[in-house]
């Protein structure tokens, strides 16, 4: 897969995951692709390249961890982008349903795409 094949289908999935966002009532949506830091980015097409090497949903939520805490984040209360904050950075079993979809939709938009 060539890295702009990784990149247009990370931005799908990235498009939508904020739509899951939007309905399940998110007080921080993600921003558009277009206007989303280069991390997010780089985490996106991170995650669609390891989704086509085979990572399960749950492996793509431990993945999407490891890189946050590798970049400063802590578990909080709130997603947080300036103070590094997120509430999902937990064990996957511990996620909401929501938040669970999220990397099932990840998965399965990577699959149909690649």
């Amino acid at each position: 897969m060539s890295a702009l094949q990784a990149a247009d289908i990370a931005r799908v999935c990235h498009e939508a995951n904020r739509a899951l966002q939007l309905l399940l009532g998110d007080d921080a949506v993600s921003p558009p692709w277009d206007e989303a830091p280069e991390w997010q980015r780089e985490s996106a097409v991170s995650g669609v390249r390891e989704a086509v090497a085979g990572a399960t949903p749950e492996q793509l939520h431990q993945l999407w961890c490891d890189f946050k805490v590798n970049d400063g984040w802590t578990h909080g209360p709130v997603k947080d982008a300036e103070a590094k904050t997120h509430p999902c950075l937990v064990p996957y079993e511990e996620l909401p349903a929501g938040q669970k979809r999220k990397d099932h939709l990840f998965a399965a938009i990577v699959a149909a795409l690649s």
